[in-house]
């Protein structure tokens, strides 16, 4: 897939296509993302409330910000301030082929914003960066940001990915593919629809928050009887927080596909959340019970 780095003087711009961000995180975290060289622009709607209040403004207002940030072509990264829910009801009023025509840009988000890098890699081409969000604890708080959190991100803007490391292996074995997926409920949400996932000949990476272990088997039985799973060539995941022990469940339903599944990586939701790319090259080694990416020259990191 295309991909775009960044380096200090580029132009980033935060949007909120999902839930209202807090106006203190979100000033919190500009500044944290202008103290590394960027220049931070905030999109018109970013702290727009409505009747709804669950949603960041209204949809095409949210949309609007989303698509003229990624036509801009003085913005090279486009960061979603926060999740919650909102970004899937987006997907429609997006004009596709003006943004294929802008060209590959960094998008940065996670949890809710699971829906755009799912449409944006099918629509577009493009890796995206599935990481923490401005306007949340881990850069935006009060005591700065999480330190192996903000480490991370800073070796990813810049082209890299540092090797995560879980806690536990479910299949053993090793595997290497473009690194696909984000969280659980937003890909099963996204069965049936234009921008179905597929991890065909790809890493799938899950992760979830406040899920009981019987939605997740729901959810991963969904995603079993789409055809998501289909010719995957194997599995890392993330973080479970306040799923309570979700682990026989994921054997249960993940351990016949015969594939290497990684699991514990700190990613996803809880702290800290290491950043990892979509759309690029990963390797899944569980001898390391390690998941590694592409360094700055496109090499596979040790």
């Amino acid at each position: 897939m295309q991909q775009a780095d960044l380096r200090p003087g580029d132009t980033v711009a935060i949007v909120a296509p999902s839930g209202p961000p807090s106006a203190t995180l979100l000033r919190q975290g500009v500044a944290r993302l202008e103290g590394l060289g960027l220049k931070v622009v905030v999109g018109a709607h970013v702290l727009d409330r409505q009747e709804l209040d669950y949603l960041a403004g209204a949809d095409a207002d949210r949309a609007a910000d989303l698509q003229s940030a990624w036509c801009d072509p003085a913005v090279k990264a486009v960061f979603c301030c926060r999740g919650g829910y909102g970004a899937g009801r987006l997907l429609d009023l997006l004009d596709w082929d003006a943004m294929r025509a802008a060209g590959p840009k960094v998008l940065l988000g996670s949890s809710d914003i699971t829906a755009l890098h799912n449409a944006f890699a099918i629509e577009l081409g493009v890796s995206t960066l599935h990481g923490p969000m401005p306007a949340c604890e881990l850069l935006g708080g009060e005591n700065g940001p999480e330190p192996r959190t903000w480490a991370s991100l800073q070796a990813a803007l810049s082209g890299a990915q540092e090797s995560v490391r879980g806690d536990r292996v479910l299949v053993p074995g090793r595997a290497e593919g473009e690194l696909s997926g984000g969280n659980l409920s937003l890909l099963a949400s996204m069965c049936g629809t234009r921008w179905q996932p597929s991890f065909e000949g790809r890493l799938a990476f899950l992760e979830d928050v406040g899920e009981e272990p019987y939605r997740i088997d729901r959810m991963l039985t969904q995603l079993l009887q789409a055809g998501a799973f289909d010719g995957v060539r194997g599995i890392a995941l993330g973080s479970w927080v306040e799923c309570g022990d979700p682990y026989p469940v994921l054997r249960d339903r993940l351990a016949p596909l015969g594939v290497p599944v990684l699991a514990g990586l700190p990613a996803g939701h809880g702290s800290p959340q290491m950043s990892l790319w979509l759309g690029r090259l990963g390797v899944i080694d569980t001898e390391s019970c390690s998941l590694s990416g592409p360094d700055r020259d496109g090499e596979q990191a040790t």
